[in-house]
């Protein structure tokens, strides 16, 4: 008998998928690959996946935990939750009210007897300075607020550092911020170890070191990057908006997994 019988994602764009390849006219995303595995000889395995791009821990709280609450059935029940890390990146971040509420999200879910997944974050990325100082401390404290969250309630945990490649901005899309098809891939086989399922074993080596990039292709690259993403980001905070706004989740009620193909 398959361990588990349904697989629930709730989160952010880091869970939704976001720029992995597309799969009928969405992001694949290493949910998606997970739930690839489960369903593999497993009749009647559903999934669902309520993550939107985005998403701060309050907004995950408020809209994706009522639905997820629905449709847990007790320890067959996989229910990954990894939200916060958009809560972090705010310039007015209150860390105190973040790592609270992630702690009481997290106790609400633990009562359903759902065998709950949550993970730790990169703290350090390419890059230098007093901003990546100050975003390697809070997603530390963010990191520490997990562990023992996820240890008081016997939840699996997947740890980042066990990937620190993965700060590696070649694991990442052009934006800097998401994991391309490769770090989706690269993701899900790390997550799939921690569930002790099948996976490929060499998920977590790193690449050969990347050679020095000119000069100018690099001013040229970040000028491109600040245009196509910062700026647009920092509109975006500027109006109170979101890239999820006005979205709707992938798989907002139980589907049978793998679907059908267009």
């Amino acid at each position: 008998m398959a361990k588990y019988s349904r697989f629930i994602a709730l989160g952010d764009s880091l869970s939704e998928g976001m720029c992995d390849e597309i799969v009928n006219e969405q992001y694949r995303g290493w949910a998606d690959r997970v739930a690839d595995e489960l369903a593999r000889d497993n009749p009647g395995f559903t999934y669902l996946n309520l993550a939107i791009r985005g998403k701060l821990l309050p907004q995950v709280i408020a809209d994706q935990l009522p639905i997820a609450l629905g449709y847990i059935d007790g320890p067959t029940t996989l229910l990954s939750f990894n939200a916060g890390a958009n809560d972090v990146l705010r310039p007015k971040y209150n860390a105190e009210k973040t790592l609270a509420e992630y702690r009481n999200a997290v106790e609400e879910l633990s009562k359903t007897g759902a065998t709950l997944l949550l993970f730790t974050a990169i703290e350090q990325v390419d890059g230098k300075g007093k901003v990546a100082d100050m975003w390697a401390k809070r997603f530390g404290e963010f990191n520490e607020n997990v562990r023992k969250t996820a240890a008081k309630h016997g939840a699996i945990l997947a740890e980042a550092k066990r990937a620190p490649f993965l700060g590696d901005k070649r694991f990442l899309h052009s934006d800097r911020l998401h994991l391309n098809a490769e770090g989706h891939r690269r993701f899900a086989q790390g997550v799939l170890e921690v569930l002790e399922l099948p996976h490929d074993t060499s998920w977590n080596l790193p690449l050969p070191k990347a050679p020095k990039q000119p000069f100018l292709a690099e001013k040229r690259e970040n000028a491109k990057w600040i245009y196509s993403f910062l700026l647009p980001w920092i509109w975006r905070r500027i109006r109170g908006k979101s890239s999820g706004d006005g979205r709707s989740a992938k798989h907002s009620a139980p589907v049978p997994w793998p679907p059908r193909t267009n």
